[in-house]
C-alpha cells in the first residue's frame, strides 16, 4: 500500500492498511493509525500522531517545526484524531514549550486548500476551515466552528463552538459560541441560528440563544451586568451555560 517512490523512515509507525502515494515523505517519529490515506508530495514529521481513516490530499506538511522564532528545536509534538480532510497545501505545525508542548486537531474535520493552524492551537471536532483560513499560534476553536474562506484568527484568541466566521473575517478577541462574527476586525453579526437548526437545536433553543444574544449585544447593559443577567437565564436554560461559563473564561474580552 506504499508507493515505492515515496520515503518512509523506518522510524515510522504505519498501519497496515494505509495508503501512502508517490514521493511523499513519512519522517521518523510519525505514527499513521489504520485506514488512512496520504496522497503524493505530502510531508509529514514527528513527533506526530495520526489517527484512522484520514485523507491527506497531495502537497500538505503536517507536524512540521513552528514557525515561532523562540522555538530552539525542543520536541514537541502535532496529534490529529480520526476521520479528517486534510486538503491540498494545507500546514499544520507542532506545539511549543511556550504553551503544552502541543498542537491538537480533532475529529471529523475538514481542512480545505491552503489553510493553516499555527502551534498550540487546539481544534475541536466537525472544523470547516474554507480555504485559506489561517490560526495563529496558541488558537482553540470549539466543536462545529465554521470559518469562511481567507478568515484569520489572532494568537491566543478563542473562538466557541457553533460558531460561523464569515470569509474574509479578521478575528482579533474571543468569540462566544453560537454567534456569527463579520467584519475586520470581527464583530457580532447575529446568532448562527442556521448552523443550530442543521445541528439539531430545537426552536425553543435557538429561541433561547437569541434572547441571550440580546441581552449581551443588544440591551446596552455593561458586560458585568449582562452576565449577570445570563447567569440567572442559564440555571434554567441549559443551552446558555456554554455562552455563561465561556464568556466568564475569556482571557481576551470578547467581541463586542
Amino acid at each position: 500500500m506504499i508507493d515505492p517512490r515515496a520515503v518512509v523512515s523506518p522510524q515510522a509507525q504505519i498501519a497496515d492498511d494505509v495508503e501512502i502515494g508517490a514521493f511523499t515523505v513519512i519522517g521518523p517519529g510519525v505514527t499513521i493509525g489504520k485506514g488512512t490515506w496520504v496522497g503524493p508530495h505530502a510531508v509529514i514529521n514527528g513527533p506526530t500522531q495520526i489517527g484512522a481513516d484520514n485523507r491527506i490530499f497531495q502537497f500538505a506538511s503536517l507536524g512540521d517545526a513552528p514557525q515561532d522564532k523562540k522555538y530552539r528545536g525542543e520536541p514537541t509534538r502535532l496529534e490529529i484524531g480520526d476521520r479528517n480532510v486534510i486538503r491540498e497545501f494545507v500546514t499544520v505545525n507542532r506545539g511549543t514549550i511556550h504553551d503544552k508542548s502541543l498542537t491538537k486537531i480533532g475529529c471529523d474535520n475538514l481542512l480545505m486548500a491552503y489553510t493553516h493552524v499555527a502551534h498550540d492551537c487546539v481544534v475541536g471536532d466537525k472544523v470547516v476551515m474554507s480555504n485559506c483560513a489561517t490560526l495563529g499560534g496558541h488558537v482553540q476553536i470549539g466543536d462545529w466552528v465554521i470559518m469562511g474562506g481567507l478568515s484569520a484568527v489572532h494568537q491566543h484568541t478563542k473562538i466557541g463552538a457553533h460558531c460561523f466566521i464569515a470569509n474574509n473575517a479578521a478575528v482579533t478577541r474571543d468569540v462566544p459560541p453560537y454567534i456569527m462574527v463579520v467584519g475586520q476586525p470581527a464583530k457580532p453579526h447575529s446568532v448562527n441560528s442556521e448552523g443550530l437548526k442543521r445541528r439539531g437545536f430545537t426552536a425553543d433553543q435557538i429561541r433561547n440563544i437569541r434572547r441571550a444574544y440580546r441581552v449581551l449585544y443588544r440591551s446596552g447593559l455593561l458586560l458585568a451586568d449582562a452576565l449577570r443577567e445570563l447567569e440567572k437565564t442559564a440555571l434554567e436554560q441549559a443551552e446558555i451555560r456554554p455562552f455563561v461559563e465561556f464568556i466568564k473564561a475569556s482571557s481576551r474580552s470578547i467581541v463586542r
